[in-house]
C-alpha cells in the first residue's frame, strides 16, 4: 500500500471561493478522496426566519446567494405570494420587472462566475473583462434599489420602487454595448488551446452521477439534461419569453466535463440577453408607467398565510433554489423556513468527479461548479 498524503486545502486559499475548507487525501499529485469542510458564513438564515415576519425576511433572503440577491428574492416572493393567494393578481407590469431584474442578475453572477474561473486558471485578461461588464449591471441594480448587491428590491406582492426615469432606455444601451464585448470573452477563451487544455475531460461528471446527487443549474445542464424550472415549471412571465436551454454536448472533450459547464453558463448569458431585451420591450409597448401605478398596492401589512406546508422553487444561476415554507394560523412569522441551496448539492458531488485527477485539476474543477458558499452554508 503505497504511503498517501492529507493536505488541508483552503479556507485561505482564494481558489475555494467562500470559507471552505478541503482535506485532499493523496497519492503523490494524484487525488484519491476529498472531504469538503463547509466552513461558517452567514450562518442561521433558517433559525432567524423563526423570529421575524415574512416581509422583514427579504434582506436575509439577499445574503444566501449573495452574487445573485434578486433571483433569491424573486423565489421567496413567489412563494408567499402563491400561499396568500394573491400571486396571480400581481400586475403584468410587476412581474415583468422582476424577470428584467432577475436576468440581468443571472448575466452579473455568470460573469462573476467566468472571470474567477478564469483567474483561477491564469487568464487575468478574462478576469478584468469580465469585471468590468459586471460592474456595468451593479451600477444600474444600484440606480434600481439603492444597493450594490444586497437589494431588498422584491417584495410580497410587488416591488420597492418602480423603474428610475430613463431605466429601461440606459439598460437597453448596456446590453447593445454588452453583446460585443460578451463576444471578445468568448473568443478570448472558449476555443484557447490552454483554456482547453485546463478544462476539457477534466472533472467529468456523469448525468446519472449528477442527478442522484442532486445537482442543477449549469452543473447539471453541462452533463447533458435540459432541465431548466423557468421552462419546466414556467413561473412567472418566462411561459411567454422566447429563450433556449443550453446544455453540454462534449465539443471540445467528453460531456460533462468542466469546459461544458463553463460554456453552458457563457451560452445563458446569450440567452439571459435575448430575454431582457424582450423584457424591455414589452414594458415599454403593452406595460408602460403610467400615473397610478403602485408597485407596493399588494404588499401586506401583515402577511398571514395561515397554517399550510409549501415548498416552491426557482431557477437561481447556480441552479434550484427553494424555500420551504411550515407557516402558522393567525400568524405573520413562519414556524419554519428551510431554504434549498443549489451550491450545497453542487459542493457534494466534487469528491466524485475529482478522484484520479491532478491536484493542480482541482482547482479546476472546483471553479467550474461556481459555488457560493453562503449558499451552502446557510
Amino acid at each position: 500500500m503505497p504511503e498517501t498524503i492529507l493536505i488541508h486545502l483552503g479556507p485561505q486559499h482564494p481558489a475555494t471561493h467562500g470559507i471552505l475548507g478541503l482535506e485532499v487525501e493523496l497519492d503523490g499529485e494524484i487525488i484519491l478522496n476529498i472531504e469538503p469542510k463547509i466552513g461558517f458564513l452567514h450562518r442561521t438564515f433558517e433559525k432567524h426566519c423563526e423570529h421575524l415576519s415574512y416581509n422583514q425576511i427579504i434582506p436575509f433572503v439577499d445574503r444566501i446567494d449573495y452574487v445573485a440577491a434578486m433571483n433569491c428574492e424573486h423565489a421567496f416572493a413567489i412563494g408567499v405570494e402563491k400561499m396568500l393567494g394573491i400571486y396571480d393578481k400581481i400586475p403584468p407590469r410587476i412581474k415583468y420587472i422582476r424577470v428584467l431584474v432577475a436576468e440581468l442578475n443571472r448575466i452579473a453572477s455568470h460573469l462573476l462566475a467566468i472571470g474567477t474561473y478564469a483567474i483561477d486558471l491564469g487568464a487575468v485578461t478574462g478576469f478584468l473583462w469580465t469585471f468590468r461588464e459586471r460592474e456595468h449591471i451593479l451600477q444600474l441594480l444600484e440606480w434600481l434599489s439603492g444597493a450594490r448587491m444586497l437589494y431588498n428590491y422584491i417584495w410580497i406582492g410587488g416591488i420597492a420602487f418602480d423603474l428610475p426615469p430613463n431605466f429601461l432606455q440606459r439598460t437597453k444601451e448596456f446590453l447593445t454595448q454588452f453583446k460585443p464585448k460578451l463576444k471578445e470573452i468568448d473568443e478570448l477563451l472558449t476555443e484557447n488551446p490552454i483554456w482547453i487544455k485546463r478544462t476539457a475531460n477534466v472533472g467529468v461528471l456523469p448525468l446519472k452521477v449528477a442527478i442522484d446527487y442532486g445537482t442543477s443549474g449549469p452543473v447539471l445542464r453541462g452533463s447533458g439534461l435540459r432541465w431548466d424550472l423557468r421552462k419546466i415549471d414556467g413561473y412567472s412571465v418566462y411561459p411567454e419569453l422566447d429563450f433556449a436551454i443550453p446544455i453540454g454536448e462534449g465539443k471540445m472533450g467528453t460531456v460533462g466535463d468542466c469546459w461544458d459547464r463553463y460554456y453552458v453558463r457563457l451560452l445563458e448569458i446569450y440567452e439571459s440577453i435575448k430575454i431582457c431585451e424582450q423584457a424591455i420591450e414589452i414594458l415599454e409597448k403593452k406595460y408602460p408607467k403610467t400615473p397610478d401605478f403602485d408597485p407596493r398596492k399588494l404588499v401586506p401589512k401583515k402577511t398571514r398565510p395561515g397554517q399550510k406546508d409549501f415548498y416552491v422553487r426557482a431557477e437561481n444561476p447556480r441552479g434550484e433554489m427553494g424555500f420551504y415554507f411550515i407557516s402558522q394560523d393567525k400568524k405573520d412569522i413562519p414556524f419554519r423556513v428551510k431554504a434549498r441551496g443549489a451550491s450545497f448539492s453542487n459542493l457534494m458531488v466534487l469528491p466524485e468527479i475529482s478522484k484520479g485527477y491532478y491536484l493542480s485539476d482541482l482547482i479546476a474543477i472546483l471553479g467550474s461548479l461556481d459555488i457560493v458558499l453562503a449558499d451552502v452554508d446557510r
